[in-house]
């Protein structure tokens, strides 16, 4: 059966906060100019903000340019950031430092408590009244490229195809999609955003992308102990000195804290679990209080982008530009990154509909985009903040003293740190120290097969596995042997399985349990496993992250 395929002027693959404000600015262009755009959003989740997963504490400077009437509109930001508390924990303690203490970026006064499912929701409707088409449940598996090289669009993937690759009775070959303009908002290590910087070297001048995997989960607490608007951070315990990562509590709605810890991926010892981590996290006298007598609703993992500043690729390409976390856009030490997303969105939508107005035939490239982005208030955003991150690489002393500098002199500092990628950071099993987790108790701690459980995890069980290995052989020959399979740990999800077999030990991937995290794509050290889309629709379904 061969692909049918449909034309349009802009196809933007993913409907986060980036895709969702892109589409929207379009239409707002073109219905100002009186003229006539086929906009579509394509997304891999079973519906928009399936996949969403962020704090997520919500500043609305992208928001009020793009929707300026959102609140008259009833845009879901309800509960608004009225205290705030930043500590350091050690084993037994807390300490918390004064308000006064922090740097002025730290602060999130006006700044909302949000689902951001929820707000991309929001945005999906204002989208569609506009006349965008949006399209869940259809994954983005390839891109298309025309004769010159160009991007020509995507195609989603084929449907009802077997495990072994048969066509199944209810087989269906994907669509192709056609534009002048594709732009990629597939959030963090996107599977087709890796194929194009890597085809067209978007990354010749900018440092290796580095990231952190955040995993959250939602509490509904006794009402005695919820304090809504208040927002708390740590870092410090369980984390050692020379890992880089913190926790955050957020107080919302009616009786929900978002509970949440991230840990850097450029972590060295391959015996460190980030989802045990969070788990341990959760038992600290300090924290656990917040938890006891309540119930965990949802679960979840995310990788989020760390770069910053000097990890920015070039976003253009002919026929298309990176956008949102595709390419990073993530404010570390605000532990903010969706109003930058959106404004890297909205900044697109207005080269594309200026290249439009111009009567450009889409082959070409938005030449100035990477500029644009980068002179506005989203560039100047992370410049100022561009080695608080890298900072950390000298461990935790000297970096929260670099980086405390950094954040108060705005910047001031007359060179920028770079990045290495995370995979070549593990050292070797046998040089590495081994790290006793506590069972988990079923009360604030938790295993990972209940947690996925929790997070609404299905793929059709039958089909191709989305997980795969360029060299099968090297899970065992190097991983195994030299790193004692580190994919058992990082993946926050339990797909990854050592079985051992009268033929001797193997890989079992449970790919049926993949949260669409990304971990193991960017952490593997011998970057042997390439994530690939499922089926649409498969993965997580997030009511509320």
């Amino acid at each position: 059966m061969s692909r049918e395929s449909m034309s349009y002027d802009v196809v933007v693959v993913g409907g986060g906060p980036a895709g969702l404000a892109a589409a929207i600015k379009l239409k707002q262009l073109a219905q100002a100019a009186g003229r006539e755009l086929a906009v579509t959003v394509v997304e891999k989740g079973s519906e928009i903000g399936a996949h969403i997963l962020s704090g997520a504490v919500f500043e609305t400077k992208a928001l009020d340019e793009l929707i300026p009437d959102w609140k008259a509109k009833g845009a879901p930001l309800k509960t608004q950031v009225n205290a705030e508390e930043f500590s350091v924990l050690t084993k037994r303690r807390r300490f918390t430092f004064p308000a006064w203490m922090l740097p002025p970026q730290l602060h999130n006064k006006g700044n909302y408590i949000i689902s951001l499912g929820e707000l991309c929701r929001w945005l999906a409707q204002e989208a569609e009244a506009l006349g965008v088409e949006i399209y869940p449940g259809f994954a983005a598996a390839e891109v298309l490229y025309h004769q010159d090289g160009s991007v020509k669009g995507v195609a989603t993937g084929d449907m009802g195809v077997s495990r072994e690759g048969a066509h199944k009775s209810s087989y269906q070959p994907g669509m192709e999609l056609h534009a002048k303009y594709t732009l990629f908002a597939e959030g963090a290590r996107g599977s087709l955003s890796k194929e194009l910087i890597e085809r067209f070297k978007l990354r010749a001048d900018a440092a290796p992308q580095t990231y952190g995997i955040g995993i959250k989960e939602i509490w509904e607490v006794e009402p005695a102990k919820h304090r809504p608007g208040l927002i708390q951070h740590s870092f410090g315990w369980p984390l050692d000195s020379r890992t880089y990562g913190g926790s955050f509590l957020y107080h919302f709605d009616t009786n929900l804290v978002s509970v949440g810890f991230v840990v850097a991926l450029d972590y060295q010892n391959p015996y460190l679990s980030p989802f045990d981590e969070f788990q341990r996290f959760k038992t600290h006298p300090a924290i656990r209080p917040t938890f006891e007598g309540g119930k965990r609703i949802v679960y979840g993992a995310r990788a989020i982008n760390e770069g910053g500043w000097q990890s920015i690729p070039k976003l253009s390409f002919p026929g298309g530009a990176l956008i949102g976390c595709a390419a990073g856009f993530v404010n570390v030490p605000k532990i903010k990154g969706s109003h930058n997303a959106m404004k890297t969105g909205m900044l697109a939508a207005e080269a594309v509909f200026a290249a439009s107005q111009a009567g450009r035939d889409g082959h070409d490239e938005l030449v100035d985009l990477t500029k644009t982005v980068r002179r506005s208030w989203v560039g100047r955003e992370l410049r100022e903040v561009r080695n608080c991150r890298p900072a950390y690489r000298f461990g935790l002393v000297l970096g929260t003293l670099i980086s405390g500098f950094e954040l108060w002199s705005r910047g001031v500092l007359p060179w920028t740190l770079g990045h290495h990628e995370d995979h070549r950071a593990l050292k070797p099993a046998a040089r590495s120290r081994r790290i006793d987790y506590p069972k988990p108790d079923g009360v604030v701690s938790f295993d990972k097969l209940s947690s996925v459980f929790i997070s609404n995890t299905n793929h059709e069980e039958d089909q191709p596995v989305h997980l795969k290995l360029r060299d099968p052989s090297v899970a065992i020959r190097l991983n195994l042997s030299l790193y004692d399979a580190p994919e058992q740990r990082y993946c926050p999800a339990g797909v990854y399985e050592i079985v051992t077999e009268a033929a001797g030990p193997r890989l079992q991937i449970n790919a049926q349990n993949c949260v669409h995290c990304k971990t193991c794509d960017i952490k593997d050290p011998s970057q042997n496993i390439n994530w690939t889309v499922p089926e649409g629709g498969g993965g997580p379904n997030y009511p509320n992250m």
